[in-house]
């Protein structure tokens, strides 16, 4: 291919498959999906390792899109009982899974639910980083962070959750400020306990271009 993601083709003048796919679905010309993702007003998420995708686009004029959540976890970390819901999901058309896995065999999982899904698979890498690595949450490096996103790419993951929007200098606001409620965002929290606990920086928001470029990659 002589582009990395869909925006670059559409940049470029090309019509992807994913592209005419969407087109299809949402009764629209061709041109009008490309020209839209061209300006980033339509998204395509689409990763080339997800083999079995049927390519939904995300965006302006478009349907809206059903998102269901689910995974494994310390409660429930039986695979086969939480492929029961993504054959459901399925059966029920949605267009989008999120896997919120956080203990157990998340790996395992991931690449069975890619392999059996249609629908476009999302992750949130700083859940799976707490079940993945068997430390302490402050022993985690930054590098193994930036791991755990680079393993979620190459194994087919079209679409994630990338807590960059908190850096050291909001936390030290957030600890001088009264915030009526704590942190309400998991994986936020998970971040802002790491970086209070290491006193280093997000590594997803000091290495942001890195993690652009795995997404690019």
């Amino acid at each position: 291919m002589n582009y990395t993601t869909q925006m670059d083709a559409a940049k470029k003048g090309i019509v992807t498959k994913e592209m005419e796919t969407v087109a299809g679905k949402e009764k629209r010309t061709v041109e009008y999906i490309r020209s839209l993702v061209a300006e980033g007003k339509i998204a395509i998420p689409a990763n080339k390792n997800h083999h079995s995708l049927d390519a939904e686009g995300v965006g302006e004029g478009l349907r809206t899109k059903i998102n269901v959540n689910l995974g494994i976890s310390k409660d429930c970390c039986n695979i086969e009982l939480e492929l029961d819901k993504v054959y459901k999901a399925l059966e029920l058309k949605t267009e989008a899974i999120m896997d919120l896995s956080s203990y157990g065999k998340t790996e395992e999982f991931r690449k069975k639910l890619i392999q059996v899904s249609p629908a476009m698979i999302g992750t949130v890498p700083m859940y799976d980083a707490i079940g993945f690595y068997t430390k302490e949450l402050e022993e985690i490096t930054s590098e193994e962070l930036l791991a755990v996103i680079q393993k979620h790419a190459e194994d087919g993951v079209d679409f994630m959750t990338i807590h960059a929007g908190i850096n050291r200098a909001t936390a030290a606001r957030f600890r001088k400020n009264k915030r009526l409620t704590n942190i309400v965002s998991r994986g936020g929290s998970l971040l802002y306990a790491w970086m209070e606990l290491t006193g280093q920086e997000n590594p997803f928001y000091e290495y942001y271009d890195q993690v652009l470029d795995i997404c690019a990659e």
